[in-house]
């Protein structure tokens, strides 16, 4: 699904006419984004659990070994 996110501000002018141009297609859909402020507070760690993790690090024993190893 392909969402076609319109800001509120927009609405009245783009809604009617990105909904009739998406019609045809059935994984389209047009929304407008009526959120009024941010749902996260500014400076929030999320809950403090998150690890940090360098992703090229080689992790052992997840891939098989191979003749240049």
């Amino acid at each position: 699904m392909i969402y076609c996110v319109i800001p509120e501000t927009l609405a009245e002018e783009l809604y009617d006419k990105l909904s009739d141009y998406y019609r045809d297609e059935p994984g389209v859909e047009v929304i407008v984004d009526r959120r009024k402020e941010e749902r996260r507070e500014r400076g929030s760690t999320g809950g403090g659990q998150r690890m940090i993790r360098d992703r090229r690090r080689r992790r052992p024993g997840m891939f098989p070994r191979t003749k240049l190893d």
